[in-house]
């Protein structure tokens, strides 16, 4: 069995943009659902749901008969959880709160075999097709996508620096924590907000890294997508069943 190839990752090194959408709701038919409407990636948080890693395994699997990327983002920058998500099958990873090169360094070398990385080697995981793919071992890191989230205002000063660090596939502006971490808090599109994000995909393109982005508002995604986002989710699970919800409630009342 050959080794299980990367779109997403593929897609971002053709410089594609890649639209996404954000799934925080541990259901595997919720996720089968979205898997099959049209997007190009979904995000599978363990960081911020009631989900731990292993949790994305059935999740990784009621979205496999699609044509859509699933990414993983654990709930750390920790190796011991970064190999678990791994051997259960994730090719792609979103690692939260990269403040530095040294941090970004870090996760690098969870996602690789020895000599290059950490990874600790088992012989039949979900990963090797139960140890069904030849060579393993040795050509696993050729499918792996390492994304990185920068979320402060002091990793936004770092973004050339951990941008140059080999093995980081790209870069994840969060805007609910870095408005936090400009003084901000609950106010993920205030006007300065904006122009730090805006101003920082700018400076993720120039460094040769494909940027990343969330948010639901529409004109904020567009404005991010304008300044060079390769990577953009444009709607999470929850907020969207709520806001179906409460609107279609205002229609009856």
């Amino acid at each position: 069995m050959d080794l299980p190839k990367n779109a997403f990752k593929a897609a971002l090194s053709q410089g594609k943009r890649q639209i996404g959408y954000w799934c925080s709701i541990r259901d595997t038919l919720v996720v089968e659902m979205l898997a099959g409407c049209g997007y190009e990636w979904l995000l599978l948080d363990t960081e911020h749901a009631p989900m731990a890693g292993t949790d994305t395994l059935p999740l990784m699997q009621a979205a496999a008969p699609y044509p859509v990327s699933c990414v993983v983002r654990p709930a750390w920058n920790d190796t011991v959880e970064i190999k678990k998500l791994l051997d259960c099958g994730a090719q792609s990873l979103l690692i939260p709160y990269v403040q530095n090169a040294d941090e970004a360094a870090q996760a690098v070398k969870a996602m690789h075999y020895p000599p290059r990385g950490v990874r600790g080697v088992a012989g039949a995981t979900r990963a090797s097709r139960f140890g069904t793919i030849k060579d393993y071992g040795k050509r696993a890191s050729e499918e792996l996508c390492l994304l990185v989230q920068v979320e402060t205002a002091a990793a936004l000063a770092e973004i050339e620096a951990i941008a140059a660090v080999d093995g980081v596939d790209g870069i994840f502006i969060g805007p609910a924590d870095l408005a936090a971490s400009m003084g901000y808090p609950g106010e993920p599109s205030h006007p300065e907000v904006r122009k730090a994000v805006v101003d920082a995909t700018k400076r993720i393109r120039a460094a040769g890294k494909p940027p990343g982005f969330l948010s639901t508002d529409m004109a904020f995604c567009q404005e991010v997508s304008d300044a060079g986002a390769l990577f953009l989710a444009v709607g999470v699970d929850s907020i969207g069943l709520r806001m179906a919800a409460t609107s279609r409630r205002d229609e009856w009342r």
